[in-house]
């Protein structure tokens, strides 16, 4: 009898068996080709799953059909010639020894959108929520959403299905992504599929394959962490040290209560490293391994906020976030568009933010990407800001006027782009001005300036087209400026369309 494989599907605990490839006679097709999918237009788009070993198989879509022989592993993989995008529902049919119909494909553009909380965030819990949901008859807006799965392995399939954008299902679509889904469509007239794979609290870390994160002397060392405290967990040290726990908070919750104050926070598990979604790849492993190589046409990421912690998790973002784009690029086979939401303000002190959006800054070297910058729409006591609109619809000016070649007000607010010291003057340039750069809402504030001392002095900041000039009769000889360098940040820069400029500095610490 031939030994089963054993995969795991999205939720279902470590060991739980999915299917064996290599004993398994009917065909099988991963989750995501399922009723209601959205096909990318225009795209050698690759349609695989799971077969007997040997078994020849026929895929069916548009016209078209193409074949295939399950290999040793019963894994079988077809490449649908390019297919022109239309609203018209296809029926994509698989046979094997058994047939398989899925039903209501539409064709247009596919987009992958992944990241944290923010990307987490749901349509139902941000503005004007009741006046969306009522407002979201978009048929032929279709969100697919990956379940929670951490695993230590990469995945062949995950759990999840696609819905249709109607007021009843889009409460829990993206908000994020549904924005900018809603605006692609309504420009470009065609069908359009969100891939949306995210988990709140997440670390860049648990997105990118342990494969490119081991060659990174910093990540490796993270991975011997983790795998250290993994090895050293004790399931019954853990219900043991919970239990007590538990009876001294139901002692103080006993006493709050005839007190008439509230319970303190019940403890909880202590939770293995090896179920812990920031474990470094775990995501990766189930929730973006599974999708490769669903034909997408690119990636829009909304994360960073947990690499805040320290300076030097922040610091190392500068790497992260270039490494997980050539990660899934190569993954892909495809040198996807890819662009992110850099951090919107929220109150608090330290550099981490402010370095993270810097890393975020930095990462527009890599060739086809782009980034939202929304410290204008930040909440400062709310991580999780409500405005999603204005974030979906910054990314989708990008996407528009880069990846479609639409004609859009401006694919940016204005970034930084050089600068040089005449005299007391620090002389700020500036891309993607637009008509030119504005002050919004007074005077021009957010800009500070230093001399040698690195001593930071507000400074005096005056707009000349797309410069900026800035001054102060206290520093006689600048070397450096900053513009919004904070966690909150309330400089007020921005380009005739209304879109704002990027934090940055002109000094590199």
């Amino acid at each position: 009898m031939k030994k089963r494989s054993c995969q795991i599907l999205a939720g279902v605990a470590l060991g739980a068996p999915f299917f064996a490839p290599g004993v398994q006679a009917d065909v099988k097709l991963p989750a995501i080709f399922s009723d209601h999918m959205v096909l990318q237009q225009g795209a050698t788009a690759p349609v695989w799953g799971w077969a007997e070993p040997g078994e020849d198989v026929s895929v069916t879509v548009a016209g078209q059909t193409q074949t295939a022989k399950a290999n040793a592993d019963g894994k079988w993989e077809v490449k649908l010639s390019r297919i022109a995008s239309t609203a018209e529902p296809q029926t994509l049919t698989v046979k094997g020894k058994n047939a398989l119909t899925v039903h209501d494909i539409l064709v247009g553009e596919v987009w992958l959108a992944s990241g944290q909380s923010n990307m987490e965030f749901p349509v139902s819990r941000g503005l004007n929520a009741d006046q969306e949901k009522a407002a979201a008859n978009f048929p032929q807006i279709r969100m697919f959403t990956v379940a929670g799965n951490p695993q230590r392995t990469s995945q062949v399939d995950c759990r999840g299905t696609w819905k249709i954008c109607t007021p009843e299902n889009v409460g829990t679509f993206s908000a994020v992504a549904y924005f900018f889904g809603r605006d692609l469509h309504q420009k470009l007239g065609v069908p359009v599929g969100l891939v949306h794979s995210s988990v709140g609290g997440t670390d860049i870390a648990a997105w990118t394959s342990e494969e490119v994160q081991m060659k990174i002397p910093e990540l490796k060392a993270e991975f011997e962490s983790w795998a250290q405290r993994a090895a050293s967990y004790d399931p019954s040290a853990a219900k043991a040290e919970l239990d007590a726990k538990l009876a001294a908070w139901q002692q103080a919750a006993d006493k709050a209560k005839q007190a008439g104050k509230p319970a303190p926070t019940k403890p909880r598990a202590t939770r293995s490293p090896n179920s812990d979604p920031n474990y470094p790849a775990s995501l990766y492993n189930g929730m973006i391994a599974p999708l490769i190589p669903y034909a997408v046409h690119g990636v829009i990421w909304y994360q960073g906020e947990h690499n805040t912690a320290t300076d030097e998790s922040a610091l190392l973002y500068r790497k992260q976030l270039p490494l997980l784009i050539e990660d899934w690029r190569a993954r892909w086979g495809s040198q996807l568009p890819f662009a992110w939401v850099q951090l919107p303000g929220l109150e608090k002190t330290g550099d981490g933010r402010p370095l993270v959006r810097e890393a975020m800054l930095q990462t527009l070297k890599v060739p086809k990407t782009g980034m939202a910058v929304t410290i204008d729409v930040g909440e400062k006591n709310n991580n999780h800001p409500l405005n999603k609109q204005e974030v979906g619809h910054r990314l989708a000016l990008w996407a528009l006027g880069t990846v479609y070649d639409q004609k859009v007000p401006a694919t940016s607010g204005p970034l930084p782009a050089g600068f040089d010291v005449h005299g007391g003057e620090v002389i700020l340039k500036f891309s993607h001005a637009g008509g030119g750069l504005v002050a919004q809402g007074g005077e021009l504030r957010g800009f500070v300036i230093a001399g040698a001392d690195k001593k930071w002095i507000k400074a005096n900041a005056r707009i000349e087209g797309d410069r900026v000039i800035v001054s102060h009769p206290d520093v006689k000889e600048p070397v450096a400026a900053r513009y919004s360098w904070a966690w909150n940040p309330d400089g007020n820069l921005f380009n005739s369309v209304g879109l704002p400029a990027s934090p940055f500095r002109t000094d590199d610490q």
